[in-house]
């Protein structure tokens, strides 16, 4: 066995049980699991997070869809247009620079983390 592999699964638990507790896994959780503990490079990281979190999308999602508590008309209007974004914010991040990347995304969990604190 791969000596990444406990990690990568360890990683997928963590991040899969923070999704269903607090919709929350994906680059909060899996990124720096990741680059600390499985040793990849930033940005195979972010992109490896983004394919992995499709699994755990759809197994929250259908949970949460089968108790009744999806507002369906809400998610549409908040996925379509987050899809688009997704492409161009997929095609921005392969062409910047990994520095800057992880900057900004640093900053994005401290502001992030400042405001849940308060």
């Amino acid at each position: 066995m791969p000596r990444r592999v406990p990690t990568l699964v360890a990683t997928g638990l963590v991040a899969g049980f923070l999704a269903g507790v607090f919709g929350v896994g994906g680059g909060i959780v899996i990124v720096p699991l990741l680059v600390a503990g499985a040793a990849y490079l930033p940005k195979p990281a972010m992109a490896t997070s983004l394919a992995a979190m499709l699994f755990t999308a759809v197994a929250a999602g259908a949970s949460h869809a089968a108790a009744g508590q999806v507002a369906w008309q809400d998610a549409a209007l908040i996925g379509l247009p987050a899809t688009a974004g997704a492409v161009a914010g997929a095609w921005l991040h392969q062409r910047a620079a990994t520095r800057p990347m992880v900057l900004a995304f640093a900053a994005l969990l401290l502001i992030t983390a400042g405001k849940l604190a308060l």
